[in-house]
């Protein structure tokens, strides 16, 4: 069945590629010229990089999560629970034992710390953070905090763009670890950062966060090409709307970051189109980037026709192919493998970046580091 994308008309642009910097938080050079810093939030100065070029946990690293809020002993904690804490911000590869933990006599910190030593314990497990991630998606998540495995593909993701000169890359990037908030606004559909949302207070209510049904506000400005400047002093705010109006270059920045994501994590060069309208779609191989994508894609699968609504609720529609075909596996027999992005009827969209390691047909999966 024809699938379209009828929110917007312009074309797309071409964006040059982002580059390898020479150490984990040094912004790097790019023809003479130096290059800006980002994300710093992700604390990827903390960390170090392999010869492989994946990021390399350090204690530094480590010790933010002792100063997460959660895992901090308040005034009323046990003397265990301080000591504890004290240990790991002495030592923060030190063994943890299960006795060290049944000490502990609050139920929810004991639970907080069993979380967290698990979490660390993986990591240092691994060669690299890219490493610690392909294993979590691929074996299972388990009892892993989703905040965790965000947190992992926000830093994983500053690694891939190092040396990226391109905001709206950046911004479509943040959508691997942050979940937006939809609205068409003037006719474009634009993704505004729902924690952002969520937590502005104080301010008079704009247009577009009052569209967005927030009981509070924040100056946000749409990442246009006279606003783009600013992203640079602010990327850490994720206070910028982003257009991903179908046919403009959002959709089209998105494409290319999840193509340099699979390449990062899987050293597999592929080429992501973003499409418009697409007739006659042979769905032999398909990943929904997002639990609504999936759902919608198993029903054009099956050969169901989408009602309007579900119709409405498409954001992107991508086609994958693979620069070398010999390492695609003989079910896809030289079709191309179709991405799926949606909103949910909430009008919330929760990328999830590991369906594009997990779900492609490639005979062998390996990683970068």
């Amino acid at each position: 069945m024809p699938v379209r994308l009828d929110r917007g008309s312009d074309s797309d642009p071409k964006f040059d590629g982002p580059t390898r910097g020479e150490r984990a938080g040094a912004p790097t050079r790019q023809h003479g010229k130096p290059m800006q810093d980002f994300w710093l939030s992700c604390g990827h100065q903390l960390l170090d990089r392999g010869a492989g070029g994946g990021l390399v946990v350090t204690d530094e690293f480590l010790r933010v999560y002792l100063a997460r809020p959660e895992l901090t002993p308040p005034p009323e904690a046990s003397d265990a629970e301080r000591a504890l804490h004290r240990s790991l911000l002495a030592d923060a590869r030190r063994r943890v034992t299960g006795k060290d933990l049944a000490a502990i006599e609050d139920l929810d910190a004991r639970e907080n710390w069993e979380l967290m030593i698990r979490f660390r314990d993986h990591l240092l497990r691994h060669k690299t953070l890219e490493a610690s991630y392909l294993a979590l998606v691929r074996n299972g998540i388990g009892k892993t905090p989703p905040m965790f495995l965000d947190q992992l593909a926000h830093v994983i993701m500053r690694n891939a763009l190092d040396g990226c000169n391109d905001a709206y890359l950046l911004r479509a990037a943040e959508l691997f670890f942050r979940e937006q908030r939809l609205t068409v606004h003037d006719g474009a559909l634009l993704a505004v950062d729902e924690e952002t949302i969520t937590g502005l207070g104080g301010a008079p209510v704009s247009p577009l966060v009052s569209m967005l049904d927030s009981p509070a506000s924040a100056k946000i400005d749409v990442m246009l090409d006279d606003t783009v400047a600013s992203y640079w002093r602010r990327s850490d705010r994720f206070d910028m709307a982003f257009d991903l109006t179908a046919g403009r270059r959002g959709l089209a920045a998105l494409g290319e970051v999840m193509g340099q994501w699979i390449f990062h994590m899987l050293s597999v060069e592929v080429d992501v189109e973003a499409l418009v309208e697409v007739n006659e779609i042979n769905f032999n191989w398909f990943v929904g980037l997002d639990a609504d994508g999936a759902e919608i894609g198993e029903a054009l699968w099956n050969g169901e026709e989408l009602d309007e609504q579900t119709r409405g609720r498409i954001v992107g529609l991508y086609r994958l192919t693979f620069r070398n075909p010999q390492l695609v596996a003989d079910p896809l027999q030289g079709d191309p493998v179709y991405l799926i992005l949606a909103m949910s009827e909430d009008h919330v969209l929760r990328l999830q970046p590991q369906n594009l390691l997990t779900g492609l047909p490639i005979r062998h999966l390996g990683s970068v580091s």
